[in-house]
Order: structure tokens, then sequence, then C-alpha cells
């Protein structure tokens, strides 16, 4: 190094050379003193699977408002995702386990609503509600089964549909006038049901991921290479969407208080069983679908908790009685674990963040004389790789066995009454939401910017909204996901039988529909009348786009 400076300073003297030396490399040795290395990275194919994925939620932790969270679990896939499809009423046989595991819900199995229930009024109160309510059930029931036509109305349709679609309008008709009478008997006594939002028939999705998922054939035939065989048998992830509606909801400003502690849904002793295999072995199937969460409201409602919401279950009781129960568990689980996911999504947690307060739904299922009641309470939504089996906390789920509400009805008069039924849910409705002063509801979400509509650039405001809405309606695309049909996979994939075949579809110049993002397009074109600066041929030509970074 001496030498090759003494040649541009040949008139410095030697001395002045080594000091500026010295000088110099102390400063580079106190320099490196307190140097902080990067971490070593484990390069293993699963840690680096682990960081992409990581580094994804990251993204969609910071982005501030909800929809566009909801935006960025989008943005990987153009045709959505290859979701397991979940929908309700459509319980399948044996399905409780598998229900139980990509929930994460522990089954509390005495077949009763938890203690809080017992101490929500007096007795001497309830007995008074109780006999003021019941009359006027009696004569809607009455009235619902014996004195309504509708037979008259339903033509056209064979016998057996045509039951069922009398059924299913009783019991609609039966929750409806239900809910008014006790709305109007309570709403004196109890001042948050006249806060109460009501729905009806709303629309209920939720989109998770669960983890611990045994890779299918199909995926492992993808892996069937010399780098990829010890990762053949690996877990996956895969993403699941639940579609639903219940017959009527309510919905507070303020959410239920928690039934049990965050400390004590990490119990080791609160079980759920796994059910590792792939969902297709129970009957279930899997669809192209874009992440939705929708509560059956759109953000920015100020009544966004759920108070009480009623389902249907007459295509239950179609099944044997110990089948039916279990089913009856299924829908309650799935029905209660969706509307609180899609309620915390809405409150700004998302996939890859877990909550960080509980949530807890009211749900009842009901055909019009048999009634079961069931309390969720939401302590996870991280159920992604391994979380599914090594999250310590469990969501926790009460529910009660069927109840019949009367034995039958003849000739206008009601035969066994039952007033427990009553009873268990008078208390749903009274249970009183209570606000949580010392909790961040919002953690996750921006300052100033929590909506859409916060947002102060109008341009990018409404094609935010606009796309949000297209998004969350499904809607398919205009140009279909390009197929590989059956006698291309068999001649031309597996056996090249066909080496003259002229190659048209797009897969066979190398497109991967499942790689394609969201915006993987050529942007809207703007006409040069229409542009800012229309002498400048490329400025402007392109409409502008406010993709989430995710």
């Amino acid at each position: 190094m001496y030498t090759g400076l003494r040649k541009p300073f040949s008139n410095c003297s030697t001395s002045i050379l080594k000091g500026v030396l010295q000088r110099y490399c102390s400063t580079s040795l106190c320099e490196t003193e307190n140097v902080v290395y990067p971490p070593i990275l484990d390069l293993s194919r699963k840690s680096q699977r682990r960081r992409k994925e990581e580094e994804w939620y990251s993204k969609i932790r910071k982005l501030e408002s909800v929809e566009e969270k909801l935006f960025g679990i989008n943005m990987p896939h153009y045709y959505g995702w290859k979701s397991l499809f979940l929908e309700e009423g459509r319980i399948l046989h044996r399905s409780l386990d598998h229900t139980q595991y990509i929930t994460r819900t522990h089954l509390v199995n005495d077949g009763k609503l938890p203690l809080v229930y017992d101490s929500i009024s007096s007795t001497e109160q309830m007995d008074t509600l109780i006999q003021t309510v019941k009359p006027h059930i009696e004569n809607i029931i009455t009235f619902e089964y014996c004195s309504r036509l509708r037979e008259e109305k339903v033509t056209g349709k064979l016998e057996e549909e045509k039951d069922k679609i009398i059924k299913n309008e009783i019991t609609r008709s039966l929750v409806y006038q239900i809910n008014r009478i006790v709305l109007a008997t309570l709403a004196s006594s109890t001042p948050h049901l006249l806060e109460a939002e009501i729905d009806f028939e709303p629309r209920i999705e939720a989109f998770w991921f669960i983890g611990g998922i045994e890779s299918s054939t199909t995926s492992q035939s993808k892996k069937n290479t010399s780098s990829l065989e010890e990762y053949i048998n690996e877990p996956i992830n895969i993403p699941v969407q639940y579609v639903g509606s219940p017959i009527l909801q309510l919905r507070h400003l303020i959410p239920l208080r928690e039934i049990i502690s965050l400390v004590d849904s990490t119990n080791p002793d609160l079980t759920v069983p796994k059910f590792k295999y792939d969902p297709r072995v129970l009957g279930y199937t899997f669809q192209h679908k874009h992440a939705t969460c929708i509560p059956g409201f759109w953000p920015n409602d100020p009544a966004e908790f759920g108070l009480l919401s009623y389902h249907n279950i007459n295509e239950i009781f179609r099944r044997p009685l110990d089948l039916g129960n279990k089913a009856i568990t299924v829908q309650a689980i799935l029905a209660s674990y969706s509307w609180l996911l899609s309620q915390a999504c809405y409150q700004g947690f998302s996939v890859g963040t877990d909550i960080t307060y509980p949530l807890v739904s009211q749900t009842v299922l009901t055909n019009g004389q048999m009634w079961s009641f069931c309390a969720y309470q939401l302590n996870t939504i991280l159920l992604h790789a391994d979380n599914a089996d090594e999250n310590p906390k469990r969501n926790m789920c009460w529910i009660t066995e069927p109840l019949k509400l009367f034995d039958t009805v003849e000739n206008g008069q009601i035969h066994g009454f039952n007033e427990d039924v009553l009873r268990k849910l008078i208390a749903f409705y009274i249970n009183t939401p209570v606000e949580r002063t010392n909790v961040n509801m919002k953690p996750y979400l921006g300052e100033t910017v929590k909506h859409i509509a916060d947002i102060e650039d109008p341009e990018r405001r409404t094609w935010l909204e606009k796309g949000f809405k297209h998004i969350m309606s499904n809607r398919p695309r205009h140009f279909q996901q390009p197929e590989i049909h059956h006698w291309q996979k068999i001649y031309i994939i597996d056996n090249p039988t066909r080496p003259m075949e002229k190659r048209r579809d797009p897969w066979e110049f190398g497109f991967r529909a499942s790689k394609r993002r969201m915006d993987d397009h050529l942007p809207i074109y703007v006409p040069k009348c229409l542009r800012e600066n229309p002498k400048k041929r490329k400025v402007g030509r392109w409409a502008k786009t406010y993709y989430p970074d995710a």
C-alpha cells in the first residue's frame, strides 16, 4: 500500500505518509470493533419458504387500511386462491374432527352453556320475562304451522322440493317473529338492544390458511425430482374459504365480554383432534375463489361486533339422530369461527397476524321446533404452518344438545311447550356487551387512515374502492383461466405421443396461470384527448394503478 501511494505523492516525505497510514488504520480498527454482522440464515428449502411467507405477512401487516389488507391477500393470484370450499348447510359425514382441526377448536362435551349465563339475571326476573314472552310465541307458532297458507304459492315443484321450501319458509318466518317479540319485550330493560343492528340473511364469508396437512398425490408428483425428493412428504398449507348466510344476525358497537381469559385458553388439557388428511377424502372440493372476509356488512360500519345469529338446520334433520347432532356441532363451529374471523379482519387482524384479545359470538341453530344454542370464543386465528399444532391457544366452543321448543301443534293447540328453550334464548339477548378500556382494538391499522374512505387522494381512494368491491363480489374474470384438457394431460404431458401437434394453448408456451399476480395485466389505455399533456406521446398513455404492496 505504501509503495502504491509513494508514486502519486512523490513530493511528500516518508514520515507524512506513515502518519496518514497510521491514522487511517487506527480509525478503521476503531470502526470495526462494534460491527453488527447479519445473522447466518438457514438455506434449506423449508426455511427459505418460511422466510418468504413471513415477508409477505409482514407486508400485509404494514398496510394501513382494512380494505388494503384484504386486497393484499389476493395479490399473489390473479384468478383467485385454489381453496378448500366450505358452504353452510353442506355438512359431510365424519367431518367433526376435521372441522375442529382447521379451526383449532376445543369442544366442551358437557352439553351445557358456560356458567356465565346462569348469573346473567335472577331466577325471578327470568321467570317474569318468560311468562311475558311465552303467550306471544305460542300464537306465532300456531299461526305459522296451522293458519298460514303456503302450499298454493309453491307451484311447479316436485313433492320433496316443495316440502323443503315450505319448511325453510316456516323456519325463517318463525325466527323473524320471535326476534321481533323478544326485542320488543326486552328493549325497555336492556338498553344495548336499542342500539343493535339487525341483518336479514346477510353474507358471511371468511378466508384463512391451515397448516400441517399431508401433501396429496398431485403435490407429491410435482416434487418427484431428485432435488425435491426429501421434501415429498412435507406437510403443506391449504387456503380455506367459507361461505354462509344465517337467517338473521344482530350486531353492536361493543363486543361481548370474554368467557375465559387468553391465559386459560393455553391450558394443555384443552385438546384439539388432529386431522391431517387431504380434505377430499371426506368429499370436500377445491375451487378457485378470491379471498373474501365479510361479516355481513362493509368496513367502517360502527356496529362491527356480533351479538347473536340464527342458522337454519332443516337439512341436518334429514339424517339419523346421532349423525344430526354431530352435524349441528360442525355447522355451529364453522359459522361461529367464520363470523368472528371476518370481524377480526375488520379490526386490522389478518393471515399471519394473531388477534390480541378474544372475541365472542352467540349462535342459535333451529328448524323451528328443534333448538340448539352455541357460545364460541375466538382466541387465535394463527393456524398456518406449524401453528396448526404448536400454537398454545385454542378456540372454545360450548354447545347444547338439540332441545324441542314444542312437541306437536294440533287443532290450533301447542302440546309440550318447553320453557327451558326460552330461558336460554332470553339469556343470549340479555348478555350485555362490555367496552374494553385498556385494550387497543385496532393495533395494526394506521393512525389516520383506517379505511379507504380516510384516504385524501380522491383518485387513489376511488380506484381502491372500486377494486376492493370487485374482488369482494367474486365475479369471474372476463377471460377464464387457461385449462389443460384431459386428453392433453394424457397424450401430450404424461405421454408425449403427438410431437407434431401445433401448440395453441398458453401453458404450452410456458405460461403458468397459478403464478400470475393480480397486477400482471396491461393498465387501462387513456385516449390522447384525456391526457394531462397530450403533446407528450408516452406520458400518461396508461391509467395509474394503486395496488397494495403485498
